[in-house]
């Protein structure tokens, strides 16, 4: 599996909120890629300048034939940060859920770490 996580800043909210609307049409295409369990650029809901971006393929054979097709906009940032990771494994998480004595009961998700490389966005 891959996962592409990161961000971007942008000098304003504005120009933060315009990169967002212009991967729209990208972010519908990549979706609908064999491969693609995941994809979304979207704004921050903290950071008005922040831009969050995330991709998970299948495998890495999908995500290059993504690579290989995808056409994005020009983001109007002035920096970013991504990061891709590589995972051989994947568990569900399960949320907390009320026990019948109505405690809740934490219940945990563990994972493979996998290497990752750092990037820029393209």
């Amino acid at each position: 599996m891959i996962i592409i996580v990161g961000y971007s800043h942008a000098k304003d909210v504005e120009d933060r909120d315009a990169t967002v609307a212009g991967f729209e049409a990208m972010v519908a295409r990549a979706r609908t890629q064999d491969g693609c369990v995941d994809f979304a650029i979207t704004a921050d809901s903290v950071d008005t300048t922040r831009s969050n971006i995330l991709e998970i393929w299948r495998d890495e054979e999908a995500w290059k034939a993504w690579r290989k097709i995808a056409r994005g906009p020009r983001p109007r940032t002035i920096e970013h940060q991504v990061s891709l990771y590589r995972s051989d494994k994947v568990e569900k998480l399960s949320f907390l859920k009320k026990e019948a004595s109505s405690t809740v009961k934490p219940r945990t998700l563990s994972f493979t770490s996998g290497t990752y490389l750092l990037g820029q966005c393209v």
